[in-house]
């Protein structure tokens, strides 16, 4: 066959459903593809296929190719592959999607087709075992200072501690994986390894800041908290499917920045505070300046939460990371536009100043 032909032949097979989407991050249009795993990925997870040369070897779509590895795309395609690298992901196991850090894309891409992770169960043991111990560099609270903290995550007593002291006995904190959330937060951190874990005590949220210099340890990490976050609500919601649970394990925020508010008085002027907003929550920040990253772990001042849209009704939450069975979905279709910022003195109006995605 020609050239020609043959480029006409990939063509038609880069546009067979399977393959209108990124092979690793479900980007649409891929135009790049691995010629020994016979996937297309978009440009930038081509990017990092091109860390693993003695496992993928990628082409632009657009060059020139010969008929043999046309032939090979057409036998393979991303369905195919997914059916052979991803048939053991599990449920917890978070999916990097186009929008999420490097180091999330990259691990995952290496989990798939450098170490197999998913075609040999006992390979996931290292976040699937309901307990995991170690030792993570954390931002200190006062001076911004990373300092190697032991770490347990532990399944059987529902929490992840860590201790000051690599002999101390008792944990400096004990975060319920009840309320446990972490999210990766690599700028913020200054550190591409570096994850935001939030929690409750006495009723209010605290962060802590953690990075690990093994991008797989890190990754490892999130992923184990997020295996615990899901065997917990599986034994507190068991009528619960996958699908519902898996979104409640970990939260990403949609907008984080400055705003300006008022304090309980309408005299009083405006202040600058951070505010973060998940899918569910927009919490603000006493403390004015977001870095270093120290300066976070103060405690939230204050919660407020999205109402429906269309019904105006709050959506129902409680103070951990997921609602009552009763009311697990409420809201769950209608758009949080609608934010009351109201306390026992009334409502408290704020502006916006350079709110980031």
């Amino acid at each position: 066959m020609e050239p020609e032909g043959d480029n006409r032949l990939l063509q038609d097979v880069l546009t067979r459903a399977d393959n209108e989407t990124c092979a690793d991050c479900g980007n649409p249009e891929p135009d790049w593809a691995s010629l020994t795993l016979g996937v297309f990925v978009c440009q930038a997870c081509s990017l990092l296929h091109r860390s693993i040369p003695h496992i993928s070897r990628v082409k632009s779509v657009q060059d020139t190719w010969d008929a043999s590895d046309v032939e090979l795309m057409a036998a393979m395609g991303n369905n195919v592959a997914k059916a052979k690298y991803e048939q053991k992901v599990p449920a917890f196991y978070y999916r990097p999607k186009h929008t999420d850090c490097k180091l999330l894309r990259e691990q995952w891409i290496r989990a798939k087709y450098e170490r197999n992770e998913f075609e040999f169960i006992e390979k996931q043991e290292p976040y699937s075992a309901g307990y995991r111990e170690g030792f993570l560099w954390k931002r200190g609270r006062d001076n911004g200072q990373f300092l190697s903290r032991k770490f347990i995550l532990s399944e059987r007593e529902g929490a992840l501690k860590y201790f000051n002291k690599h002999d101390a006995r008792d944990p400096k904190a004990v975060m319920k994986i009840e309320t446990l959330n972490a999210t990766f937060q690599p700028a913020k951190i200054g550190n591409p390894c570096g994850l935001q874990i939030t929690y409750l005590k006495d009723n209010s949220t605290r962060n802590i800041f953690v990075y690990h210099s093994d991008a797989k340890e890190m990754v490892d990490w999130f992923n184990a908290i997020r295996a615990a976050r899901f065997h917990y609500l599986q034994v507190a919601y068991p009528g619960a499917s996958d699908e519902e649970l898996v979104p409640k394990l970990t939260r990403n925020f949609m907008r984080e920045g400055f705003m300006e508010k008022t304090g309980p008085k309408h005299t009083e002027g405006f202040k600058k505070r951070w505010f973060t907003m998940d899918d569910r929550r927009l919490m603000y920040f006493k403390d004015p300046t977001p870095t270093p990253a120290a300066k976070y772990s103060s405690a939230v001042r204050r919660t407020v939460t999205p109402s429906c849209l269309a019904c105006h009704r709050p959506f129902k939450v409680t103070t951990g990371t997921m609602a009552s069975p009763s009311s697990r979905l409420t809201g769950s279709s209608c758009l949080p536009a609608r934010l009351r910022l109201s306390n026992e003195t009334g409502s408290r109006p704020f502006r916006g100043s350079s709110i980031a995605r």
